[in-house]
């Protein structure tokens, strides 16, 4: 090796360089060798997603779920007031207790108009008649 202080520094100046260069390039082939992991579990998940998506298109697809004719209930509010007094007692019910159920006055024309619209009700298939003038739920 040179004895000139000038070489010597720059030969100095080299080797730390050289040092500094394997320092970064060992930091990036570890930093490489993880980002391939990384890449490799990224590349099996998306291949088991194609596969899951493969799968599920050669499925034959369901019949349509039927679902169970619901009766309409008429819109006026009355009806669900009917209703939730004849579930809220639990039994059958005559025209007249669900006009002391829903706080009216037994007059001919209250009962008259609630037995009219458990009728209604009878007809949709919402409520039945087990026996004539006492309405139920269905089943009970």
């Amino acid at each position: 090796m040179s004895e000139n202080p000038q070489v010597k520094a720059i030969l100095e100046h080299i080797e730390t360089r050289e040092r500094e260069l394997d320092d970064q390039a060992g930091q990036l082939r570890t930093r490489i060798e993880e980002l391939t992991r990384q890449l490799g579990e990224i590349d099996a998940d998306s291949e088991s997603l194609r596969i899951t998506r493969k799968t599920l298109l050669a499925l034959p697809l369901p019949s349509p779920a039927t679902e169970p004719d619901r009766p309409d209930i008429p819109d006026h509010p009355a009806y669900q007031q009917i209703l939730t007094a004849v579930a809220d007692a639990g039994r059958p019910m005559r025209a007249r207790d669900l006009c002391q159920a829903l706080d009216l006055p037994i007059l001919p024309k209250n009962t008259e108009g609630i037995r009219s619209k458990l009728k209604r009700l009878v007809s949709r298939g919402i409520l039945t008649e087990p026996e004539p003038g006492l309405f139920a739920r269905p089943g009970s």
